[in-house]
């Protein structure tokens, strides 16, 4: 269902608010260069600090720009069930293909918590589910165990797995199927992540290649490892540089290199990477052969 290079949209902000005209032209740029889907309000697109009138409007934006040529999966997560349960019902009513749905955050649920969480999910909504597991930022973590049990119910078709252990791929793929889509949250180790299992990424780093990253992609469903190792070789100093300060900073600050007048803003307690993660940011460019 959902597959390739599918960027975790950035959020572009001008004089404090959300750029409108800037994202549009953002996610056309994304769609013509061959990304497969899109995610607006991921953790990349500082879901954090946005209204939630402002997050219903990017959801709006995404679907109208896309016109059906990609899937959009709304960032619908929340640490509250009943808001999560909000954003789908607004989602699936613009026409959104599926939810991002964060483990909830801070609130450290228990397993049981965490299962009779999407029970009221898929209750709630007919949207399609991806559940998106990122134990470093939410403390979180569901078990392969309880996975499997989610994966049974009707609307949930696949993980973001950003856990970082590859392990897990061939564990999930057994525990919940070969059908089950799995998706990699980490640019890093996608290579690795496709070659036991995985489908495609929900990627940082497609922001600013999404072409290279596109390809990456398609090599790899296309059984093409040789090609897609020498797209890793590439890339890979850009994955690592989108993290080397507080992520979204890095990624903003490599599309306005690549995208001159593309606003490196972000909004507190983000703030705009350091001299030396620019440096970084620079070096990655240049290796990956985009400045």
């Amino acid at each position: 269902m959902f597959s390739g290079s599918i960027p975790a949209l950035v959020t572009p902000f001008t004089a404090g608010r959300v750029d409108e005209e800037a994202y549009r032209v953002f996610v056309e740029w994304q769609i013509t260069e061959g990304s497969t889907g899109l995610v607006p309000c991921g953790t990349t697109g500082e879901v954090a600090t946005l209204s939630h009138e402002e997050q219903h409007r990017l959801f709006a934006l995404t679907i109208d720009q896309a016109k059906g040529r990609v899937p959009v999966i709304a960032g619908c997560g929340s640490n509250n069930t009943a808001t999560a349960i909000e954003h789908m019902r607004v989602a699936a009513d613009m026409g959104a293909d599926a939810a991002l749905i964060v483990l909830p955050y801070y609130n450290k649920p228990s397993q049981a918590g965490l299962l009779a969480h999407f029970e009221a999910l898929v209750e709630a909504s007919p949207l399609p589910i991806i559940v998106y597991n990122v134990p470093g930022r939410t403390v979180a973590d569901i078990s392969v165990e309880t996975l499997a049990q989610v994966a049974k119910m009707p609307s949930v078709v696949g993980i973001k797995d950003a856990t970082g252990s590859l392990g897990r791929v061939t564990a999930q793929r057994l525990q919940c199927g070969t059908d089950f889509c799995q998706l990699s949250g980490n640019d890093e180790t996608s290579l690795g992540f496709n070659a036991m299992g995985g489908v495609g990424c929900i990627s940082v780093s497609a922001n600013v290649a999404p072409r290279l990253c596109a390809e990456f992609q398609k090599a790899c469903q296309e059984g093409r490892w040789d090609e897609a190792l020498v797209l890793q070789d590439r890339l890979y100093p850009l994955h690592d540089a989108m993290f080397a300060d507080a992520s979204p900073g890095p990624a903003k600050y490599a599309l306005s290199r690549v995208r001159p007048g593309f606003s490196t803003e972000v909004r507190l307690p983000m703030t705009e990477p350091s001299a030396e993660a620019r440096r970084v940011v620079d070096a990655a460019l240049a290796h990956a052969g985009l400045v």
